[in-house]
């Protein structure tokens, strides 16, 4: 392979890839070296993530990306879900496994911060959606529970910095995740002393800042000789992986929205500047990094983890397919069952299809019958939440709205998707399915000059992949069941 190649490593809080990919004629080229489970292991009553294992894994797409011919890459890069984090001792050791966002320590946390410093001037430093699992809450609950682990720690590094550092020795993190953590002031552009003043942590942990697209460094040679690479440089991307995701939007012009769907969906618009008032933090909006210096404006909703942890729960008494449980979704009784997909509830239960009847007692609905009944239930659901944030959108934004992009797994999903042009009676344009390692690739290439700008990604991604539309159907008895649940879930 001659053209340029770029290695990209995409890691989700259910799975990881190792993807490689290329341009030629135009068209960019992608191909799946190897794909590993993740997870969050429990240990003595904690959630944490084994990223010792995923490193592992890594190295053998590294290996794999030499012993199969592929290509040598012109620089390779990471990208993770968000929030966590891992810390250093003074002599660079990592100080064990990171704790999991979902580990019930920061239960009540949000609460207890609050006397210290309130909710509203949090949002106005930062700007960022509430949410248990935010690093601010997740390092209070750290200060509270093991002060002695943070007073001994010289450096926090969020995941992907981790899997950085473990490549190159650098220590420095990304704009795009450095956004997300409820710990960075977008009007500053600088982390927010007095968050750390409440937190009574020092700030000094915190490492540099750089945007997207910047050159960490070189593989470590050691690494190199392991698995066969050369000592090419490792890019820093979005390594938010929403925010390399929305970089591989293949949108035109103006006029849309974006839902990347996955274990979270993540809804919203593209900005140039943070959208940060009284009614952003009324409705509970985010503002994170994005490519070249935008802002993804956005909501954090619960996705298919609901659809996920119900075929968990399942498998003990059968091993459904996800498109077993679609199909037989699509003859199962619609709207029979309306959930809250962020209640409290879902957040990390033991028995999710439980969790889901004890919801529609609650609010006084049929209970599931079946696998279908429970899966036609998540997704009518997804898209019935979809239209609520598309509706607050519309309050919030001054432009209009004119079509909806779907991506990540969640675009392979084509009941959500037409359900989603249902519910929210817009256009949607499903694809690509790989949209967060397509991001990511194209920012490698964009760092290293292959690519002039963001709106040439977009162009090329466009042609690149096969994109799916949906038009909206039945739209009355649509509306008629988003009434039912907004009064349900009392939006």
């Amino acid at each position: 392979m001659k053209t340029p190649a770029y290695l990209a490593f995409d890691l989700g809080a259910e799975s990881g890839r190792t993807v490689l990919g290329w341009l030629e004629d135009g068209r960019l080229n992608i191909k799946e070296l190897n794909r590993f489970p993740n997870g969050m292991v429990s240990i003595r009553g904690h959630l944490y993530w084994n990223i010792f294992h995923l490193f592992e894994e890594m190295k053998k797409g590294m290996k794999l990306c030499v012993s199969e011919g592929e290509a040598r890459p012109e620089s390779i890069a990471v990208d993770t879900w968000g929030v966590d984090f891992g810390l250093l001792a003074p002599d660079g050791t990592i100080l064990g496994l990171p704790y999991a966002y979902r580990d019930s320590r920061t239960e009540g946390a949000m609460e207890e911060l609050f006397k210290k410093i309130t909710r509203e001037r949090i949002y106005q430093l930062t700007g960022i959606q509430f949410v248990q699992l935010n690093t601010l809450f997740q390092l209070f609950a750290m200060k509270r529970d093991q002060p002695q682990l943070l007073d001994f720690a010289s450096d926090l590094l969020f995941i992907p910095d981790i899997f950085n550092y473990l490549m190159t020795g650098e220590k420095k993190t990304e704009f795009t995740f450095a956004t997300t953590s409820q710990l960075y002031n977008p009007r500053k552009k600088e982390w927010e002393d007095e968050l750390f003043e409440a937190l009574g942590v020092s700030s000094s942990i915190m490492q540099e800042i750089i945007p997207p697209g910047t050159i960490m460094g070189k593989l470590d040679r050691k690494i190199c000789q392991e698995t066969g690479l050369d000592q090419v440089p490792v890019c820093a991307v979005a390594s938010h992986d929403t925010g390399s995701a929305v970089a591989a939007v293949p949108a035109e012009s103006e006029g849309w929205a974006y839902i990347s769907s996955g274990t979270w969906s993540l809804m919203g618009i593209e900005t140039k500047d943070p959208i940060i008032n009284d009614q952003t933090l009324d409705l509970n909006f985010t503002n994170e990094g994005g490519v070249e210096g935008t802002f993804r404006f956005l909501k954090n909703i619960t996705g298919l983890w609901l659809l996920q942890e119900c075929r968990r729960a399942w498998a003990g008494e059968r091993n459904y397919g996800y498109d077993e449980l679609i199909d037989a979704a699509k003859s199962a009784s619609s709207f029979r069952s309306i959930i809250q997909p962020d209640w409290k509830g879902f957040l990390n239960p033991e028995d999710m299809p439980l969790a889901v009847r004890e919801f529609c007692q609650k609010t006084g609905q049929p209970v599931p019958d079946s696998p279908a009944d429970y899966v036609r239930s998540i997704l009518e659901s997804l898209a019935l939440k979809y239209r609520l944030v598309l509706d607050q959108l519309k309050k919030i934004y001054p432009h209009p709205i004119h079509r909806v992009h779907i991506i990540g797994g969640g675009a392979q999903n084509r009941l959500l998707c037409q359900f989603t042009a249902n519910a929210t009676g817009l256009p949607v344009i499903a694809g690509p399915v790989e949209a967060t390692a397509i991001g990511n690739i194209m920012v490698q290439a964009l760092s290293l000059g292959f690519i002039d700008s963001d709106k040439d990604m977009r162009e090329i991604i466009k042609e690149s992949f096969e994109l799916v539309k949906y038009k909206p159907e039945k739209t009355p008895e649509w509306e008629s069941a988003y009434e039912r649940f907004q009064n349900i879930t009392g939006a």
